[in-house]
């Protein structure tokens, strides 16, 4: 896997640089600000660009505003946005397009298998995203529609999902077994009213339409 970091702390930056390739991960760049990032990416077209969401010259949006254009002028190559901050607003954009897409916040990534595990889903095309940031998602939506539907179980389900968990992993952590999360899953796609496709991801659907909400 190959992967090009842009952090504009450079003991962050390298830090996490080497301790990516002690795991064997493939750092092709790491960079301090966006267009050093959006030159890296054409470059190097790594599998994942791990962005930070605040990068100079105005510390605002300069990182995710360069996650965008990534998404659109580099597809093949996964975004996994880095930050200190939940940028609701920003992650349910991006999310419009979710294929490996992530959004992890740095004070509660503790585990570095973890996080490179999360890089390997997005490089695969799937999402990464921290509980902390689907709960402040999932809260700033106002519009109740098919959503009230859902029973707490299935929202916390629903949670699990959106962080890119397996089914397996959803019932470790709900401490139930994968048949009883097959069945909430089935009955949030119901409820969501997503039947079978062949063009689309039906987990990945159900988790945007909890974050429309964001935009109503």
């Amino acid at each position: 896997m190959r992967v090009v970091i842009a952090e504009d702390s450079a003991i962050l930056r390298d830090g996490l640089a080497q301790l990516l390739q002690l795991r064997g991960v493939e750092v092709v760049a790491a960079v301090s600000d966006a267009d050093a990032l959006l030159v890296a990416v054409a470059e190097h077209a790594p599998d994942v660009a791990v962005v930070d969401i605040r990068l100079p010259p105005t510390q605002t949006d300069e990182g995710v505003r360069a996650a965008a254009r990534l998404r659109e002028e580099h597809p093949g190559t996964g975004v996994l946005l880095f930050s200190q901050y939940v940028e609701t607003a920003h992650a349910a954009r991006l999310l419009a397009d979710p294929a490996g897409f992530g959004y992890l916040l740095k004070e509660r990534v503790a585990d570095i298998g973890e996080f490179v595990g999360a890089l390997e889903r997005v490089a695969a095309g799937g999402t990464a995203l921290d509980p902390e940031v689907v709960a402040q998602i999932f809260g700033a939506s106002r519009r109740a529609t098919a959503l009230a539907a859902l029973t707490p179980r299935e929202r916390e389900v629903l949670a699990l999902m959106a962080e890119g968990r397996t089914n397996h992993a959803i019932a470790t952590a709900l401490t139930v077994s994968e048949r009883a999360v097959e069945k909430h899953i089935a009955n949030i796609f119901t409820k969501l009213d997503l039947p079978p496709s062949e063009t689309g991801h039906r987990r990945v659907l159900a988790v945007l339409r909890y974050l429309e909400g964001t935009h109503a």
